[in-house]
């Protein structure tokens, strides 16, 4: 079998899209050689010399075409057939109820075969024409006429003969279409399983891939991969099976794999096409730019001019991302990095990996620490990765390095020291994650040294040993908190207070930070910045008890140290039961947060949230928490006029601020949390 010899690739990426321009200047929708992508989606050949009308199980509102008259001379190139079509690689989104189908992201269309006329689930759609619905011409076809009852509805058109192949194009292949039985209908469950076991059964390797071919387009990647797997077995050097198997892998999100599975079809055949233009895909979200350039140059006459110019919006946003982190710009680094993701490298650990880098740099921990294990999570694994250089670093030494960071700022000591352990045996030479080696050994050293220190009461060598693991690394909030920890043992709560702030400067709402700070400020009786504190505790830490009681004791001292009544302020207890109209404006004008429930225990709202009060009552200590029964009390109900139980009053300082008739647990624990701290 020959081959036609691939075409030399270009140095550069400009050469690469200059020559793709030229060759495709005087190209025209209808006459695009195989495997060559246009703008609009190209249509599947028929057998037939005139376009016929497909059936609705293929791509939607597309129609076959006959082939270009320069077929017959691409006659002799290998011919893959089962073949899934490229685009068709992107997951296929939510699946549409039998019978409909979505265009789109507009509303939902009515597709009967009884009809031609479409019809809004939500109003009538007229002039609608379906995605995909592109003449042999390349033109687009007329809008269908607005259905009413003076022009009745075209007749249904005649179904074409299934083909093989799926097509090709720039249309998602299970984008809201529905897969139907020969019947017209949806296929139900259970006759698909049963297709799926006879194609697993089946001896003939293209009645399999065909079986696989079907599940693909209805999303059933699993499914799909298990029968190419089966024709693999019946035929191992198929490299049709081999890309309609990568492609089912990418829509497991499994990359890697499917970077695998096209490089062993072009093993079988150096000059298959598809493989090479899926390659180059994969390529370009994984971030290999010179991988991606290669396979896109090998994947048709020219470079495909859309991929092309995402590669080099990719590569552009990623040479000054590189740029940025060396002169240390961690602001521009961070917004070309996500530029580049956005562009479509989306799938690319590394530009993750330099993402976090950044975000740590910035002090957004937690930003950071999210990215880092989203990249860590990537199927990264290919056969060019281990040898790829970016930074100066080899590629997954980098994104051990960086999360050797991550964790060490976040004081994950031991898996800093393994990831960095990791990094330095892959790239032993590199200066950078030496001394990065060097820093965390350092620092996890101090740490470890300070709190043996600490648990034997050796409250001034710890705070030493801390203060060293600070030299080598001076933005580790961690070690900040624990030297505070330290001090304020020792009674010195301005220094304690001062580490506290730099631990806060670091990471804002770090809850052991400002738990030390406002004891700090307790024990100097500064309570209006202790109170501060604890109001922010409240809220990151609403059902700490320990937090509550703190609060409303530094609470206290703050309103006595002004001066202000303190001896009817009360921590916690029981739901206190209102039998009187003299005891009631005494419980409601007591100073802090009072929440009162009007009830009646025959009433079934109020027995199914009456437990839910008593969990609130120790939830928030602070608060108090009162009950009335209208049958008992009556006099306090029409002075409150109460005339639907349960009722919730919530009063602060004597005044009246909120009113909730009937409410759901989530609103009254979301009103006692706003009101009671």
């Amino acid at each position: 079998m020959s081959h036609r010899p691939p075409a030399p690739m270009p140095d550069t990426l400009s050469d690469a899209f200059a020559a793709a321009v030229l060759l495709s200047s005087t190209d025209k929708p209808d006459t695009l050689p195989p495997g060559r992508l246009s703008p609009v989606s190209p249509l599947p050949y028929s057998s037939s010399k005139h376009p016929t009308p497909s059936s609705s199980s293929g791509s939607s509102g597309s129609v076959s075409r006959a082939p270009p008259a320069h077929a017959s001379g691409l006659a002799s190139r290998r011919s893959h057939s089962g073949e899934i079509p490229l685009p068709s690689d992107a997951p296929p989104r939510g699946a549409a109820r039998p019978g409909h189908r979505r265009t789109g992201s507009g509303p939902l269309i009515f597709t009967s075969g009884a009809s031609a006329c479409s019809s809004s689930a939500t109003s009538p759609l007229t002039n609608a024409l379906p995605a995909g619905n592109i003449c042999p011409s390349g033109r687009i076809a007329k809008p269908l006429p607005s259905c009413s009852a003076a022009t009745p509805p075209p007749p249904p058109p005649p179904r074409a003969s299934r083909h093989d192949v799926l097509g090709s194009g720039t249309a998602n292949y299970g984008h809201g279409s529905i897969v139907r039985s020969r019947s017209g209908g949806a296929a139900p469950a259970s006759e698909d399983d049963a297709m799926v076991r006879r194609a697993m059964a089946a001896a003939d390797p293209e009645e399999v891939k065909r079986a696989g071919n079907e599940q693909y387009r209805k999303g059933c990647f699993e499914e799909a991969l298990k029968l190419y797997d089966r024709a693999l077995a019946l035929c191992p050097d198929n490299a049709a099976c081999r890309g309609n198997r990568a492609a089912a892998l990418i829509g497991l999100r499994r990359l890697g794999d499917a970077v695998k599975e096209c490089e062993e079809a072009l093993r079988i055949d150096p000059s298959y096409g598809r493989a090479h233009h899926r390659l180059a895909s994969l390529h370009i979200r994984l971030g290999h730019i010179e991988d991606a350039l290669k396979h896109l140059s090998l994947a048709a006459p020219q470079p495909d001019l859309l991929e092309l110019h995402k590669l080099q919006t990719v590569e552009k946003h990623l040479g000054r991302c590189l740029d940025a982190r060396k002169a240390g710009d961690w602001k521009s680094a961070l917004r070309e990095s996500d530029a580049a993701i956005a562009a479509g490298a989306d799938s690319s650990a590394l530009l993750l990996a330099t993402r976090a880098e950044a975000l740590l740099r910035l002090n957004l921990l937690d930003e950071a620490d999210l990215a880092i294990a989203s990249a860590s999570k990537l199927d990264y694994s290919s056969s060019s990765s281990s040898d790829t250089k970016f930074c100066g670093f080899l590629a997954n030494a980098y994104l051990f390095y960086v999360h050797a960071q991550v964790d060490m700022a976040l004081g994950r000591f031991d898996h800093a020291v393994s990831s960095i352990d990791k990094a330095r045996i892959i790239d032993p030479g590199n200066s950078e994650v030496v001394a990065m080696h060097n820093k965390v050994k350092s620092v996890a050293r101090a740490r470890s040294l300070g709190n043996e220190l600490f648990n034997s009461g050796k409250f001034s060598e710890a705070c030493l040993a801390y203060g060293e693991g600070l030299k080598q690394h001076p933005v580790n909030k961690v070690l900040y908190c624990n030297r505070a920890a330290c001090r304020f043992k020792l009674g010195q709560w301005e220094k304690s207070i001062e580490d506290c702030n730099e631990a806060l400067k670091i990471h804002p709402n770090y809850t052991k930070a400002l738990l030390r700070r406002a004891a700090s400020y307790g024990k100097m009786e500064q309570w209006a910045e202790s109170v501060k504190d604890y109001e922010v505790l409240r809220k990151e830490l609403p059902n700490d008890t320990e937090v509550a009681e703190a609060y409303f004791h530094a609470q206290v001292a703050l309103k006595s140290s002004r001066g202000e009544e303190v001896s009817n302020m009360k921590f916690g207890g029981e739901v206190e039961a209102i039998t009187g109209m003299e005891q009631f404006q005494m419980a409601t004008s007591l100073p802090g947060v009072s929440v009162v429930h009007f009830m009646t225990p025959s009433n079934q709202q109020c027995c199914k949230i009456s437990p839910f009060v008593n969990t609130l009552c120790t939830r928030y200590p602070s608060v108090n928490f009162l009950k009335v029964d209208v049958n008992e009390s009556p006099a306090v109900a029409r002075a409150e006029n109460v005339r639907t139980i349960p009722t919730f009053k919530i009063y602060k300082n004597g005044m009246r601020v909120k009113e909730m008739i009937c409410p759901s647990q989530q609103l009254l624990e979301y009103s006692v949390r706003h009101y009671g701290i």
